[in-house]
Order: structure tokens, then sequence, then C-alpha cells
């Protein structure tokens, strides 16, 4: 197969797997099977043309819970590859990690999420 060349200009992203053990993060399938449910649920109540505030408010509570597997895959990040990083004293590693989560705080910023 034939190499694909990158994009001039076009950002240069590096597997996190490459650099360190990944955590497992297991414990947010169950809570992404709800919300899967939940996204379903919303679809249907769409279609039956239910009353919108009962959609809004069904809206709400799934993104209330994408918010909650966002926040403990956050926490996970800082808890074990962004604290191997600093015990790994390189400071490019360091340097990458840090970057990744100034990058996850502007994202979120520039799209109104607060954490």
């Amino acid at each position: 197969m034939a190499k694909k060349s990158q994009k001039r200009g076009a950002k240069k992203t590096i597997s996190s797997a490459a650099k360190s053990h990944n955590p497992d993060h297991n414990r947010q399938l169950p809570k992404l099977n709800r919300v899967e449910g939940q996204l379903a649920g919303i679809k249907k109540m769409i279609e039956e043309r239910r009353y919108c505030p009962d959609i809004i408010q069904q809206v709400r509570a799934t993104r209330k819970a994408l918010f909650g597997i966002e926040s403990a895959l956050l926490e996970s990040h800082l808890e074990f590859c962004v604290s191997e990083a600093i015990q790994s004293k390189r400071d490019s590693e360091m340097e990458d990690k840090l970057t990744e989560v100034m990058q996850i705080f502007r994202s979120a910023d520039s799209q109104g999420i607060e954490f």
C-alpha cells in the first residue's frame, strides 16, 4: 500500500498509545451504553412529536451523563498519563502532556463548556 502524505501545515498527531500504556476505561462502557439508550429515547420522542420541554429534559440528562464520562476520562488522563510523563522527567513528554491538557480546555472554552 502507498503511504498517504501529510498535508502541508497540518498538525502532526502522535498516538498516546505509542508513548505510554493507556489506562483501562472499561468502567465507562456501561455509562456509554446508557447514553446510547438515552439518545435512542430522544430520537423516539422526536419521532412521536412529544412535548418540547420533555425532549429538552432528556437532552440535558444525556449531556450531563456525557459530561460525567468526559470528567472521568480527564481525571484518569491526569492521574495516569500526565503523572507518568512527569515521573519520567523527560521534558518533551511532560510538555506534550501539558499541551494535550491545555488543548482540551481551549477546545471546551471555545465551545462554551465549563469545567
